[in-house]
């Protein structure tokens, strides 16, 4: 047995080398590769009409994100298009929307009587066209009303982020007056919130408000927002204690946390100073001229 497993075990060992090709004795030249493809003749596309061959520019890049005004009116016809652009306009950008909002709604403490605050508006309309209404008043606890006014406005976009509003205001104290009042408000770059406004009185007296916000998000739920505002007269107001020129100004700074979207309960301080004529009104009412409101409040909308 082991003479024969020895045997067959030197038969595969003299076998292995004639496995081994030897390329050296083989005629490659015989072998016959396949030719290159001849070249395609070129061309001269400079003397096609490619405008009828329906190769022309397209109607808008491929990369656009609108294309040409109307253009299913070519495949269906305007006047079939006519009733469902409307229905879509309706809508999606003519939906008549009511807003409230009240802005600030606070409880102030400072030097002497304590006081109010109320600082709301809303409007009623579509994208274009709204009713606005304003109202806003201030006094101490205690003590009468020190001012109070309301504001009906028509109000036309004339901007993506700037409406144009115009209407009256009706002081609810003091002497009795009625304003004609012309301004804007909207979102200017960087996010500035702005409400400017001029008052034309039923006594001929001219008056002017510059108010504006921008809230800073601190985290989801926490901003704070600084305010400034600017009371202007173009002339001096005996009756209403205002002096021309600027009449008073107030710079504020609120921290709010919004519990939900819609409410939001905040802290703050707000400082104000009267100059020119209307301080010297303030000093001979016996009033200080500027004042220091340690503010508690809630804003909310819906």
């Amino acid at each position: 047995m082991m003479r024969l497993f020895s045997a067959s075990l030197a038969a595969m060992i003299m076998a292995t080398p004639a496995l081994a090709q030897d390329h050296t004795q083989m005629d490659h030249g015989a072998h016959q590769m396949p030719a290159a493809q001849e070249a395609e003749p070129e061309v001269d596309h400079s003397t096609m009409d490619h405008g009828a061959m329906g190769h022309g520019q397209p109607a808008s890049p491929p990369n656009s994100l609108t294309g040409p005004a109307n253009a299913a009116d070519a495949i269906w016809g305007a006047d079939a298009m006519r009733p469902s652009r409307e229905a879509l306009y309706e809508e999606h950008g003519d939906m008549q929307i009511f807003w409230f909002q009240g802005d600030r709604m606070e409880f102030r403490a400072r030097d002497g009587e304590d006081g109010y605050l109320w600082d709301v508006q809303g409007y009623y309309g579509g994208d274009i066209d709204k009713f606005w209404f304003k109202s806003e008043g201030e006094g101490s606890f205690g003590e009468p009303l020190e001012s109070a006014e309301v504001q009906a406005l028509y109000s036309r976009a004339i901007a993506p982020f700037f409406d144009l509003q115009a209407g009256v205001r009706q002081d609810l104290t003091g002497p009795d007056r009625t304003h004609a009042v012309i301004g804007i408000q909207g979102l200017a770059p960087y996010m500035f919130e702005v409400d400017a406004a001029a008052f034309l009185s039923n006594k001929g007296g001219l008056t002017a408000r510059i108010e504006a916000e921008y809230d800073q998000r601190l985290s989801q739920r926490l901003i704070l927002q600084p305010r400034a505002e600017i009371n202007l007269s173009a002339q001096e107001i005996p009756e209403l204690e205002i002096g021309s020129g600027v009449d008073n100004i107030e710079l504020g700074l609120r921290l709010r946390y919004e519990i939900a979207r819609e409410f939001a309960p905040y802290v703050g301080i707000e400082q104000e100073w009267k100059l020119g004529g209307s301080r010297d009104f303030a000093r001979l009412a016996g009033e200080d001229s500027s004042v220091t409101n340690y503010v508690v409040g809630v804003r909310f909308w819906f």
